[in-house]
Protein backbone atom coordinates (compact mmCIF):
# COMPACT_ATOMS: atom_id res chain seq x y z
CA UNK A 1 0.00 0.00 0.00
CA UNK A 2 1.61 3.21 -1.04
CA UNK A 3 2.08 5.57 1.72
CA UNK A 4 0.81 9.47 2.35
CA UNK A 5 3.98 10.45 1.74
CA UNK A 6 4.44 8.15 -1.61
CA UNK A 7 1.56 9.44 -2.38
CA UNK A 8 2.62 12.80 -2.41
CA UNK A 9 4.81 12.44 -5.65
CA UNK A 10 4.43 14.23 -8.41
CA UNK A 11 2.31 16.53 -10.25
CA UNK A 12 3.08 19.95 -9.66
CA UNK A 13 1.29 23.06 -8.21
CA UNK A 14 1.17 25.50 -10.90
CA UNK A 15 -0.47 28.83 -9.89
CA UNK A 16 -2.01 30.79 -12.82
CA UNK A 17 1.22 31.63 -15.55
CA UNK A 18 3.91 31.37 -12.88
CA UNK A 19 5.37 27.71 -14.38
CA UNK A 20 8.50 28.72 -13.91
CA UNK A 21 8.12 30.83 -10.85
CA UNK A 22 9.38 30.47 -7.52
CA UNK A 23 6.01 28.68 -6.40
CA UNK A 24 7.27 25.31 -8.17
CA UNK A 25 9.37 24.84 -4.82
CA UNK A 26 6.96 22.93 -3.55
CA UNK A 27 6.58 21.03 -7.09
CA UNK A 28 7.34 17.93 -6.17
CA UNK A 29 4.64 17.90 -3.15
CA UNK A 30 1.40 16.19 -3.89
CA UNK A 31 -1.36 16.00 -1.91
CA UNK A 32 -2.50 12.60 0.30
CA UNK A 33 -5.25 11.90 -2.63
CA UNK A 34 -3.93 13.35 -5.70
CA UNK A 35 -4.30 10.21 -8.21
CA UNK A 36 -0.79 8.67 -10.10
CA UNK A 37 -1.42 9.68 -14.06
CA UNK A 38 -0.79 7.73 -16.70
CA UNK A 39 0.26 8.51 -20.06
CA UNK A 40 -1.01 6.60 -23.24
CA UNK A 41 0.53 6.93 -26.86
CA UNK A 42 -2.64 7.09 -29.58
CA UNK A 43 -2.39 4.26 -31.51
CA UNK A 44 -6.07 3.50 -31.95
CA UNK A 45 -9.18 5.79 -30.94
CA UNK A 46 -9.06 6.89 -26.92
CA UNK A 47 -12.69 5.06 -26.91
CA UNK A 48 -11.53 1.70 -27.81
CA UNK A 49 -8.27 2.22 -25.76
CA UNK A 50 -10.13 3.27 -22.17
CA UNK A 51 -11.80 -0.04 -22.75
CA UNK A 52 -8.67 -1.97 -23.13
CA UNK A 53 -6.91 -0.49 -20.41
CA UNK A 54 -9.33 0.67 -17.59
CA UNK A 55 -9.03 -3.03 -15.49
CA UNK A 56 -5.84 -3.06 -15.89
CA UNK A 57 -5.58 0.80 -14.66
CA UNK A 58 -8.37 -0.37 -11.89
CA UNK A 59 -5.29 -3.42 -10.45
CA UNK A 60 -3.03 -1.08 -10.21
CA UNK A 61 -5.00 1.30 -8.73
CA UNK A 62 -6.38 -1.32 -6.07
CA UNK A 63 -1.98 -2.92 -5.90
CA UNK A 64 -0.81 0.81 -4.96
CA UNK A 65 -3.51 1.97 -3.16
CA UNK A 66 -4.15 5.14 -4.89
CA UNK A 67 -6.52 6.04 -8.11
CA UNK A 68 -4.84 6.13 -11.33
CA UNK A 69 -6.37 7.97 -13.82
CA UNK A 70 -5.38 7.38 -17.57
CA UNK A 71 -4.16 10.18 -19.56
CA UNK A 72 -5.12 9.94 -23.58
CA UNK A 73 -4.23 12.69 -26.38
CA UNK A 74 -5.14 12.73 -30.02
CA UNK A 75 -1.13 12.16 -30.64
CA UNK A 76 2.24 10.64 -29.09
CA UNK A 77 3.72 14.63 -28.64
CA UNK A 78 0.89 15.09 -26.46
CA UNK A 79 1.86 12.50 -23.80
CA UNK A 80 5.87 13.21 -24.18
CA UNK A 81 4.77 16.80 -23.21
CA UNK A 82 2.21 15.96 -20.67
CA UNK A 83 5.80 14.06 -18.91
CA UNK A 84 7.56 16.90 -19.65
CA UNK A 85 5.47 19.49 -17.33
CA UNK A 86 4.71 16.74 -15.10
CA UNK A 87 1.41 16.11 -15.87
CA UNK A 88 1.60 12.43 -16.23
CA UNK A 89 3.72 10.79 -13.89
CA UNK A 90 4.09 7.06 -15.91
CA UNK A 91 3.64 6.25 -19.42
CA UNK A 92 3.40 3.15 -22.28
CA UNK A 93 5.68 4.68 -25.11
CA UNK A 94 6.79 3.19 -27.59
CA UNK A 95 10.61 3.28 -28.88
CA UNK A 96 10.65 6.44 -30.80
CA UNK A 97 8.17 8.32 -28.24
CA UNK A 98 10.08 6.63 -25.20
CA UNK A 99 13.46 8.19 -26.80
CA UNK A 100 11.63 11.65 -27.23
CA UNK A 101 10.45 11.55 -23.25
CA UNK A 102 13.97 10.19 -21.95
CA UNK A 103 16.08 13.31 -23.77
CA UNK A 104 13.60 16.07 -23.40
CA UNK A 105 11.23 15.62 -21.03
CA UNK A 106 12.87 14.05 -17.89
CA UNK A 107 11.97 10.17 -18.49
CA UNK A 108 13.32 7.30 -17.75
CA UNK A 109 12.54 3.33 -18.79
CA UNK A 110 12.35 0.81 -16.41
CA UNK A 111 10.09 -2.36 -17.65
CA UNK A 112 8.82 -3.07 -20.78
CA UNK A 113 6.23 -5.26 -22.49
CA UNK A 114 6.17 -9.16 -23.14
CA UNK A 115 4.13 -10.05 -26.05
CA UNK A 116 1.32 -12.48 -25.19
CA UNK A 117 2.22 -14.49 -28.96
CA UNK A 118 5.74 -15.09 -27.24
CA UNK A 119 7.52 -12.34 -29.84
CA UNK A 120 10.53 -10.90 -28.65
CA UNK A 121 9.29 -7.56 -30.07
CA UNK A 122 7.35 -6.59 -33.10
CA UNK A 123 7.71 -5.14 -36.84
CA UNK A 124 6.47 -2.62 -38.92
CA UNK A 125 4.84 -2.96 -42.21
CA UNK A 126 3.65 -1.65 -45.58
CA UNK A 127 0.37 -2.13 -46.36
CA UNK A 128 -1.74 -1.55 -49.69
CA UNK A 129 -5.79 -2.65 -50.40
CA UNK A 130 -5.48 -6.55 -51.52
CA UNK A 131 -6.78 -4.97 -54.73
CA UNK A 132 -3.78 -3.06 -54.99
CA UNK A 133 -1.53 -3.85 -58.60
CA UNK A 134 1.07 -3.01 -56.31
CA UNK A 135 3.27 -5.89 -54.49
CA UNK A 136 6.35 -4.48 -53.20
CA UNK A 137 7.79 -1.08 -51.98
CA UNK A 138 9.90 -0.79 -55.29
CA UNK A 139 6.56 -0.89 -57.17
CA UNK A 140 5.02 1.75 -54.80
CA UNK A 141 8.32 4.28 -55.04
CA UNK A 142 7.84 4.22 -58.67
CA UNK A 143 4.40 5.28 -58.91
CA UNK A 144 4.59 7.34 -55.68
CA UNK A 145 3.55 10.83 -57.64
CA UNK A 146 0.40 9.01 -58.19
CA UNK A 147 -0.79 7.34 -54.80
CA UNK A 148 -1.77 9.16 -51.45
CA UNK A 149 0.22 7.82 -48.49
CA UNK A 150 -0.32 7.33 -44.74
CA UNK A 151 2.33 7.86 -42.68
CA UNK A 152 2.28 7.11 -39.11
CA UNK A 153 2.37 9.91 -35.87
CA UNK A 154 5.88 11.51 -36.27
CA UNK A 155 6.78 10.04 -32.60
CA UNK A 156 5.84 6.60 -34.19
CA UNK A 157 8.82 3.87 -34.04
CA UNK A 158 7.03 1.52 -36.55
CA UNK A 159 4.49 4.21 -38.41
CA UNK A 160 7.26 6.66 -38.93
CA UNK A 161 10.65 6.27 -37.62
CA UNK A 162 11.54 2.70 -38.94
CA UNK A 163 9.79 2.75 -42.14
CA UNK A 164 11.06 6.39 -42.76
CA UNK A 165 14.49 4.69 -42.76
CA UNK A 166 14.52 1.62 -44.29
CA UNK A 167 11.95 2.29 -47.10
CA UNK A 168 12.60 5.76 -48.12
CA UNK A 169 16.09 7.47 -46.13
CA UNK A 170 17.99 4.40 -47.90
CA UNK A 171 15.98 4.44 -51.56
CA UNK A 172 16.60 8.34 -50.95
CA UNK A 173 12.75 9.10 -50.93
CA UNK A 174 11.47 11.44 -48.83
CA UNK A 175 7.68 10.75 -48.51
CA UNK A 176 6.42 14.33 -47.86
CA UNK A 177 6.85 15.19 -51.76
CA UNK A 178 7.09 12.03 -53.41
CA UNK A 179 3.99 10.85 -53.13
CA UNK A 180 0.57 12.92 -54.35
CA UNK A 181 -0.57 13.75 -51.24
CA UNK A 182 0.50 12.29 -47.05
CA UNK A 183 -1.36 12.02 -44.49
CA UNK A 184 -0.40 11.07 -40.96
CA UNK A 185 -2.47 9.39 -38.48
CA UNK A 186 -2.95 6.72 -35.95
CA UNK A 187 -2.47 2.88 -36.75
CA UNK A 188 -5.71 2.06 -36.71
CA UNK A 189 -6.60 4.76 -39.17
CA UNK A 190 -3.76 4.38 -41.45
CA UNK A 191 -5.28 0.97 -41.43
CA UNK A 192 -9.12 1.60 -42.01
CA UNK A 193 -8.17 3.76 -44.82
CA UNK A 194 -5.84 1.62 -46.99
CA UNK A 195 -8.95 -0.85 -46.59
CA UNK A 196 -11.82 1.55 -47.78
CA UNK A 197 -9.70 2.46 -50.65
CA UNK A 198 -9.12 6.10 -49.17
CA UNK A 199 -5.28 5.72 -48.64
CA UNK A 200 -3.26 3.47 -51.00
CA UNK A 201 -0.09 3.06 -48.90
CA UNK A 202 0.24 3.38 -45.56
CA UNK A 203 2.57 2.03 -42.31
CA UNK A 204 1.49 -0.30 -39.95
CA UNK A 205 2.72 -2.71 -37.48
CA UNK A 206 2.13 -6.51 -36.84
CA UNK A 207 0.80 -6.10 -33.20
CA UNK A 208 -1.57 -3.51 -34.62
CA UNK A 209 -2.66 -5.71 -37.11
CA UNK A 210 -3.26 -9.04 -34.94
CA UNK A 211 -6.15 -6.20 -32.53
CA UNK A 212 -7.46 -5.36 -36.55
CA UNK A 213 -7.37 -9.38 -36.69
CA UNK A 214 -10.06 -9.48 -34.00
CA UNK A 215 -12.07 -5.74 -33.74
CA UNK A 216 -12.40 -5.70 -37.63
CA UNK A 217 -11.43 -8.58 -39.15
CA UNK A 218 -13.40 -7.72 -42.40
CA UNK A 219 -11.20 -4.85 -42.82
CA UNK A 220 -7.93 -6.86 -41.70
CA UNK A 221 -8.75 -9.28 -44.79
CA UNK A 222 -8.73 -5.79 -47.14
CA UNK A 223 -4.96 -5.64 -46.44
CA UNK A 224 -1.93 -6.84 -48.26
CA UNK A 225 1.28 -6.80 -46.69
CA UNK A 226 4.04 -5.18 -49.36
CA UNK A 227 7.14 -4.71 -46.25
CA UNK A 228 8.14 -5.92 -43.14
CA UNK A 229 11.11 -4.12 -41.43
CA UNK A 230 13.99 -5.59 -39.08
CA UNK A 231 12.69 -6.83 -35.63
CA UNK A 232 11.50 -3.57 -33.32
CA UNK A 233 12.32 -3.76 -29.48
CA UNK A 234 9.12 -4.48 -27.60
CA UNK A 235 7.15 -1.59 -26.12
CA UNK A 236 8.60 0.65 -22.98
CA UNK A 237 6.93 1.62 -20.07
CA UNK A 238 8.81 5.39 -18.94
CA UNK A 239 8.15 7.08 -15.35
CA UNK A 240 9.38 10.52 -14.68
CA UNK A 241 12.90 10.55 -12.94
CA UNK A 242 11.69 12.79 -10.15
CA UNK A 243 9.43 10.36 -8.80
CA UNK A 244 10.57 9.65 -5.10
CA UNK A 245 12.33 6.56 -5.19
CA UNK A 246 9.46 4.68 -3.10
CA UNK A 247 6.88 5.33 -5.29
CA UNK A 248 9.35 4.23 -8.10
CA UNK A 249 10.19 1.07 -6.21
CA UNK A 250 6.38 0.37 -5.30
CA UNK A 251 5.59 0.70 -9.05
CA UNK A 252 8.42 -1.63 -10.60
CA UNK A 253 7.25 -4.48 -7.91
CA UNK A 254 3.72 -4.07 -9.40
CA UNK A 255 4.38 -4.52 -13.23
CA UNK A 256 6.97 -6.77 -12.72
CA UNK A 257 4.73 -9.13 -10.57
CA UNK A 258 1.34 -8.75 -13.06
CA UNK A 259 0.33 -11.59 -15.15
CA UNK A 260 0.80 -14.57 -12.62
CA UNK A 261 -3.08 -14.85 -12.47
CA UNK A 262 -5.78 -16.48 -14.57
CA UNK A 263 -7.32 -12.86 -13.45
CA UNK A 264 -4.35 -10.98 -14.34
CA UNK A 265 -3.87 -12.53 -17.77
CA UNK A 266 -7.30 -12.21 -18.83
CA UNK A 267 -7.38 -8.36 -18.62
CA UNK A 268 -3.68 -8.21 -20.32
CA UNK A 269 -5.30 -9.92 -23.15
CA UNK A 270 -6.66 -7.21 -24.91
CA UNK A 271 -2.99 -5.17 -24.81
CA UNK A 272 -1.98 -8.67 -26.46
CA UNK A 273 0.71 -8.84 -23.61
CA UNK A 274 1.32 -11.64 -21.30
CA UNK A 275 2.92 -9.29 -18.26
CA UNK A 276 6.27 -7.14 -17.93
CA UNK A 277 10.03 -7.50 -17.67
CA UNK A 278 12.63 -5.33 -16.50
CA UNK A 279 14.22 -3.02 -19.09
CA UNK A 280 16.46 0.57 -18.32
CA UNK A 281 17.58 3.34 -21.02
CA UNK A 282 19.72 0.81 -23.10
CA UNK A 283 16.80 -0.59 -24.94
CA UNK A 284 16.89 2.27 -26.95
CA UNK A 285 20.76 1.97 -28.28
CA UNK A 286 19.35 0.26 -31.60
CA UNK A 287 16.51 2.78 -31.97
CA UNK A 288 19.44 5.81 -31.32
CA UNK A 289 21.04 3.84 -33.78
CA UNK A 290 18.34 3.60 -36.45
CA UNK A 291 18.19 7.58 -35.66
CA UNK A 292 21.22 8.13 -36.37
CA UNK A 293 21.19 6.42 -39.59
CA UNK A 294 19.13 8.12 -40.97
CA UNK A 295 19.90 11.46 -40.38
CA UNK A 296 23.18 9.96 -41.40
CA UNK A 297 21.31 9.31 -45.04
CA UNK A 298 19.81 12.30 -45.53
CA UNK A 299 22.57 14.76 -44.89
CA UNK A 300 24.74 12.30 -47.27
CA UNK A 301 21.72 13.01 -49.97
CA UNK A 302 21.71 16.91 -49.26
CA UNK A 303 23.57 19.00 -52.40
CA UNK A 304 22.86 22.23 -50.32
CA UNK A 305 25.30 21.16 -47.67
CA UNK A 306 28.93 23.03 -48.09
CA UNK A 307 31.22 19.97 -48.73
CA UNK A 308 33.35 20.91 -46.02
CA UNK A 309 30.26 21.45 -43.24
CA UNK A 310 28.76 18.04 -44.47
CA UNK A 311 31.83 16.31 -44.16
CA UNK A 312 32.38 17.34 -40.53
CA UNK A 313 28.44 17.16 -40.15
CA UNK A 314 29.15 13.04 -41.34
CA UNK A 315 32.29 12.48 -39.05
CA UNK A 316 30.43 13.76 -35.89
CA UNK A 317 27.31 11.22 -36.80
CA UNK A 318 29.87 8.85 -37.52
CA UNK A 319 31.64 9.01 -34.28
CA UNK A 320 28.03 8.86 -32.93
CA UNK A 321 27.40 5.86 -33.64
CA UNK A 322 30.60 4.34 -33.50
CA UNK A 323 30.05 5.14 -29.65
CA UNK A 324 26.24 3.52 -29.84
CA UNK A 325 28.31 0.70 -31.60
CA UNK A 326 29.78 0.27 -28.38
CA UNK A 327 27.53 0.53 -25.66
CA UNK A 328 25.58 -2.12 -27.67
CA UNK A 329 28.49 -4.82 -27.69
CA UNK A 330 29.29 -4.23 -23.94
CA UNK A 331 25.05 -4.83 -23.06
CA UNK A 332 25.28 -7.56 -25.62
CA UNK A 333 28.24 -9.12 -23.33
CA UNK A 334 26.84 -8.43 -20.28
CA UNK A 335 23.83 -10.47 -21.14
CA UNK A 336 25.57 -13.43 -22.62
CA UNK A 337 27.72 -13.56 -19.36
CA UNK A 338 24.33 -12.92 -17.58
CA UNK A 339 22.92 -15.92 -19.40
CA UNK A 340 26.05 -18.36 -18.66
CA UNK A 341 25.67 -17.55 -15.41
CA UNK A 342 22.21 -18.46 -15.66
CA UNK A 343 22.70 -21.36 -16.98
CA UNK A 344 25.49 -22.23 -14.35
CA UNK A 345 23.32 -22.07 -11.34
CA UNK A 346 20.71 -24.25 -13.27
CA UNK A 347 22.75 -26.91 -13.57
Amino acid sequence: MISSRLRRAALPLIAGLGLFGTTLAVSSAQAADEPLRFGIISTESSSNQSTQWQPFLDDMSEALGVEVQPFFATDYAAVIQAMRFDKVDLAWYGNKSAMEAVDRAGGEIFAQTVAANGAPGYWSLMIVNKESPYDSVDEVLDHAGELTFGNGDPNSTSGYLVPGYYVFAKNHVDPATAFKRTLNSNHETNALTVANGQVDVATFNTESMERLEITHPDKADQLKVIWKSPLIPSDPLVWRTNLPQETKDELRQFFLSYGDTDKQKQILEPLQWSGFAASDNDQLLPIRQLALFKQRAQLAADDSIDAEEKQQQLADIDARLESLNQRMDAREAAQAKQADNTTAMAN
